[in-house]
């Protein structure tokens, strides 16, 4: 019996108990916080045992498309590995809602396996629920008389809550169940080891192919349950595993629900199903997947990057993986199996059939898209790999770098860690995630919208040989970041240079013969070339003509050649031990990271400097080769940056290539002399080893020089000099250090007479004196205060307090001899520099603090004081 006369069977059988067929609900869920998908035949009648809904009839029955990817109901992990897990599958269900009860859903079910599919009574086992002395539940006595007309007790199994009781959730309807097992086992199988021995003990050819709930208790917040006014029946059997019963298979995957689709995808791949388990294994993966993403995509789920649209975007990315790495599929594929599914399944559920058109297109773009970062995603991972040879475990924040770069689910990682022996720290993974996730909550929120396809083709990018093209949109979307909106719009071709490479986007226009749009950056995503813009077109389907902002885009060229320039100079100045470690090109300057140990000496940096403007000034041509593959492109001397991966073929930019030749895909000038001049701004560390150089070029070179010399002018006005502004300059800081020699003696002298004068007022204890005294005076002052009492009195203690600008300090001097004793400033200093809400520190015979509460002197000079009292 085949897969579609099966579904016409069961709903034929019911109809005749007087049922209403009932189409499916749709699988993703709209209206209900508590769920994505519908995971469960009775999901759509969920209102209806709460009873805040009536039914539409008293019986009902139907095939209910269902989904479990997410939270307790999560089969992802076991999909295409065991013979009977699927991410969608379909639930076969009859209900009654207050009419009959146990023993109408037992003989029914009974009757429809038996005697309309004649399944062998022998292999049937039935369980019913044993009781729960917790609930105070008796054992379910009554469906087990009811069983025994049908089938021998020795047959019927009493069962746990665990398996026989079910419960919509904390609170809610809920009752005992029986599940109806059949044994699938060979004869010789079935001699050896009693079926109901395993009934319930995972055995992969002893399953249960019922589940009949009997609604009877509501269970309350109190954990209590109280009889329903009304009495229900819920039953749910698994389609999938009906069908392989019916059709004598070992696995739900051999049967022809799925066989139409594994055998395309096997001569898609040019392999054969059941050669290879790990080719087996892919395919029945994309077989699954793809109902669950087609059904949901029928249902108006669009893939997006959170919610139910990033679910769906996760399954479908899953399949693309594995038809990529064990299937060799490096194009898009999905979207052609998608006939085939419709054709087995189109008639039970129209919806594939009408939204055909559109699940295609949406698969196809999420393919694409998924496949042109996966490869390079797994072209990391190998590499990471491959250089930690001795690694048992793969590092959680690499992984997160995969699932955060390149869109890897972390299942993905999981499952490529594991085709290698290795693990993922998932502990690490899950904070690096959760860190993560408190960023974006903190951020504004970004929300895409669906593209809107005009045309279905590729786009070209044309910046190196024009700034103004002649293209048409070929798809354009609202974006909302920040709590602002802008849109973005891809042309089929475009002179518009994308941020990539270091290299700023391109500003500009979009104009027709109605509108003018302003392009205010352009990004690359997934090799999409995505011109933001502030507004969307109002006739999107006329030509536009695309203009670069070619002033702006002169600049960004001359600062990008300029890098290069520079590269080679830094090379030659400092030595080939010199690698490009980032850079950033826009229009107003540029800034470039570099490997070097040591900070430029003025006398490098005006090298660079010279031999960069050197090259400017013989106006070298640029002379740029494409599609040179990168074994020629090296041996012609291009540089590679470390840790970058190129393509097969790549485009060379040279400037005289014995001086600068790069591999590169920004945009350059023709020439250097386009460039101007080179001024270097600043040189600094940003990391260990690593070098950042800031310069300009061209105009902001004369504006750096017109704003230095203006500098220069305003020191001379203010030196009151026109000839030698250096040395008025170098006389104007020596005057200034001789006052500051004779303000520092004079402070000394008063430091000095005001420790004279609290001495003579000090106490003494135990024969030494303790001066404690509060001043104007900050930190420097106060130390020396102490110094000047070390020449009076070497024996002394000093508990110092000054307050100046609000801000208060103290200084404790202990003499030789307390220190001997295991006296020790700093620890006595840090104990009460809590008072003035500050920190201290210094040497055990003086130490100071500083703080910001002036109220809590006192209180310090007093702690302080207390210990020699």
């Amino acid at each position: 019996m085949k897969a579609n006369e099966i579904r016409k069977c069961f709903l034929d059988f019911f109809k005749s108990k007087n049922h209403v067929v009932v189409p499916s609900a749709p699988i993703v869920v709209k209206n209900d916080p508590t769920l994505m998908f519908t995971n469960a035949g009775m999901n759509q009648f969920k209102d209806v045992f709460l009873g805040n809904k009536s039914p539409k009839a008293p019986r009902v029955a139907d095939i209910q498309k269902c989904l479990r990817v997410s939270g307790k109901h999560n089969d992802l992990e076991e999909v295409g590995r065991d013979t009977y897990h699927h991410t969608m599958f379909e639930m076969m269900g009859n209900w009654s809602f207050g009419d009959y009860f146990k023993e109408e859903a037992i003989a029914w079910a009974w009757e429809f396996l038996t005697e309309v599919l004649k399944i062998d009574k022998e292999r049937l086992y039935v369980t019913v629920f044993g009781g729960d002395p917790k609930d105070g539940l008796d054992p379910d006595n009554e469906a087990f008389t009811f069983w025994k007309k049908h089938i021998d007790e020795s047959r019927i199994i009493y069962g746990s809550k665990k398996d026989n009781f079910w419960e919509m959730g904390d609170t809610g309807p809920c009752g005992p169940c029986s599940e109806i097992h059949i044994d699938i086992r060979s004869d010789e199988d079935r001699n050896a080891v009693n079926g109901k021995d395993l009934v319930n003990k995972d055995n992969p050819e002893v399953i249960e192919i019922w589940n009949l709930v009997f609604i009877q208790f509501n269970r309350l917040a109190n954990g209590s349950l109280v009889n329903l006014p009304e009495k229900h029946v819920d039953t749910g059997m698994g389609f999938e595993r009906l069908v392989r019963v019916m059709q004598n298979k070992k696995s739900n995957y051999d049967t022809d629900i799925f066989q139409p689709v594994i055998q395309t995808i096997a001569e898609m791949a040019g392999v054969r199903y059941g050669d290879d388990e790990q080719k087996d294994i892919a395919m029945r993966v994309v077989a699954d997947h793809l109902r669950a993403v087609s059904f949901a995509l029928s249902d108006g789920q669009l893939p997006s990057n959170n919610g139910a649209g990033y679910v769906i975007r996760r399954i479908l990315r899953r399949a693309v993986r594995y038809g990529y790495t064990f299937l060799g599929f490096t194009e898009p594929f999905m979207y052609k199996l998608l006939p085939v599914l419709v054709n087995e399944m189109g008639e039970q559920y129209p919806e594939l059939v009408s939204q055909q058109t559109l699940v295609s297109k949406v698969m196809h773009e999420e393919e694409s898209s998924f496949l042109r970062t996966l490869s390079q995603g797994i072209r990391r991972f190998e590499s990471y790999v491959e250089q930690n040879v001795s690694l048992k475990t793969i590092d959680g924040a690499f992984a997160f770098e995969l699932f955060d770069t390149y869109g890897f689910p972390v299942d993905l990682t999981n499952l490529m860690a594991e085709e290698k022996g290795l693990s993922v720290d998932m502990e690490s993974f899950s904070l690096k995630l959760e860190e993560q996730k408190n960023r974006s909550r903190k951020a504004a929120e970004k929300t895409s919208g669906d593209w809107v396809v005009l045309f279905d083709m590729e786009s070209s990018f044309v910046g190196y040989d024009t700034t103004q093209a002649v293209s048409k949109i070929l798809r354009f979307r609202e974006v909302t970041a920040k709590n602002k909106k802008h849109y973005e719009i891809v042309l089929d071709k475009t002179p518009f240079y994308a941020e990539m490479g270091g290299q700023v986007g391109d500003k500009g226009i979009l104009s027709s013969d109605d509108e003018m749009i302003n392009v205010v950056n352009t990004v690359k995503e997934n090799d999409l070339i995505i011109h933001i813009t502030d507004k969307l077109p109002q006739n999107p389907e006329l030509p536009f003509t695309a203009s670069v902002d070619v002033e702006r885009r002169r600049k960004i060229e001359a600062n990008h050649s300029a890098t290069h320039l520079m590269h080679a100079a830094l090379r030659m100045v400092l030595g080939s031990h010199v690698e490009q470690k980032g850079s950033l090109v826009d229009d107003e300057r540029l800034r470039f990271d570099f490997s070097h140990f040591a900070k430029m000496t003025d006398e490098e940096i005006k090298k660079v400097e010279s031999l960069v403007n050197e090259k400017i000034r013989e106006n070298i041509k640029n002379v740029t080769a494409v599609d040179v593959p990168l074994e020629e492109a090296k041996n012609m001397g291009a540089m590679a940056l470390f840790g970058e991966k190129y393509g097969d073929k790549v485009r060379v930019v040279s400037f005289d290539p014995s001086y600068s030749c790069e591999l590169c895909g920004g945009t350059h000038v023709p020439a250097t002399g386009c460039i101007g001049a080179f001024k270097i701004l600043t040189e600094s560390a940003i990391a260990a080893g690593v070098r950042r150089i800031e310069a300009v070029t061209g105009e902001e070179v004369l504006r750096y020089l017109d704003s230095f010399i203006d500098t220069v002018d305003k020191i001379k006005a203010v030196v009151k000099s026109s000839g030698d502004v250096v040395k008025a300059v170098e006389t104007l800081s020596s005057n200034n250090q001789m006052l500051q020699k004779r303000v520092d003696a004079l402070m000394m002298n008063m430091a000095v007479s005001e420790m004279k004068t609290a001495y003579r007022h000090a106490e003494v204890c135990n024969g030494r004196k303790i001066v404690v005294t509060k001043v104007d005076a900050d930190v420097n002052q106060l130390k020396n205060m102490a110094a000047a009492l070390k020449d009076i009195d070497n024996d002394a203690v000093a508990i110092l307090g000054g307050v100046t600008d609000n801000k208060p300090a103290i200084c404790l001097l202990l003499p030789q001899s307390l220190v001997d004793a295991s006296f020790d400033a700093t620890v006595m200093i840090r104990e009460v520099a809590k008072e003035i809400q500050g920190g201290g520190g210094g040497q055990k015979n003086l130490a100071t603090a500083g703080g910001k509460n002036v109220s809590g002197l006192d209180k310090a000079m007093e702690m302080l004081k207390q210990h020699f009292v």
